[in-house]
């Protein structure tokens, strides 16, 4: 099996793919969403479809806020309308553009930086109230490291808000998934690297779709509590409608965590 040097650098042209066809979270908000917002008028998503409760975000105006691995001209604008001091980071230049032409069209500050959430060095200890993270962990190898890189750059008593994949959605056999069956097939920890049949591996090299990483729960909320966080709350959704396991179980999560 062919793997590629790096798998980030396949995950940039693969996001580059998907804004082209339009995936919803590339989808920059227009200016109404973003007018509602500046009135405190605003819904937000972590998930792919409900939306994050208001107590969680509370009052930001003033605030720091990081949107990490959170490109694509939805999240950021939409703090930055709610008076958040915001920066917006993410690994594909071109989810950044998004951020970069809403900011100009309806005249707001956001940070832009293109980085890996793995590594948030630029940013000193303590810089941020907040770090909001939309599902993006599944592209990455290591969440851990993002749990830890988050605690340093969250000032004492900071929100960490993310979203990630149930590890459910990994453990199927990709073949029966295509034909609309569920079988098992995976192991948990998953990597479409290393464990993804070697066809189907060369297809999505090919096709340049994202691969992904399927993390334990040890990895997605342990990794949180031995981070430094406390878990405040958390809440399930689903794929809206996409997925075979949508009729059965709800494939996503949102966790609001508080630094110790």
């Amino acid at each position: 099996m062919e793997i590629p040097l790096d798998f980030v650098v396949h995950n940039i042209e693969a996001w580059e793919k998907e804004a082209q066809n339009g995936n919803k979270w590339t989808v920059p908000v227009s200016s109404g969403v973003i007018e509602k917002a500046r009135k405190g008028e605003y819904e937000i998503l972590l998930t792919p479809t409900k939306p994050v409760p208001r107590d969680w975000i509370g009052d930001v105006s003033g605030k720091r806020v990081l949107c990490l691995a959170s490109g694509g001209g939805q999240q950021g604008p939409v703090f930055a309308a709610l008076g958040a001091v915001t920066a917006v980071i993410d690994i594909c230049p071109v989810q950044i553009e998004s951020d970069e032409t809403v900011a100009k069209r309806d005249g707001l500050n956001i940070m832009l930086e293109v980085g890996d959430m793995r590594d948030l060095s630029r940013f000193h200890d303590g810089t941020f109230d907040m770090v909001f993270n939309p599902v993006s962990t599944c592209f990455i190898d290591d969440v851990e490291k993002v749990w830890l890189e988050c605690a340093r750059v969250l000032k004492k008593g900071g929100i960490l808000l993310s979203g990630f994949c149930n590890p459910l959605l990994y453990i199927f056999e990709i073949d029966a998934w295509n034909m609309g069956e569920l079988k098992l097939g995976n192991t948990i920890p998953y990597s479409d690297i290393e464990q993804m049949p070697p066809r189907h591996f060369k297809q999505r090299l090919e096709e340049k779709d994202t691969l992904e990483f399927g993390h334990s729960f040890e990895s997605l909320i342990g990794g949180q509590l031995r981070a430094g966080f406390l878990l405040s709350d958390m809440y399930e959704d689903n794929g809206g409608g996409i997925s075979l396991l949508d009729p059965y179980i709800n494939t996503f999560m949102a966790t609001r965590a508080i630094k110790k």
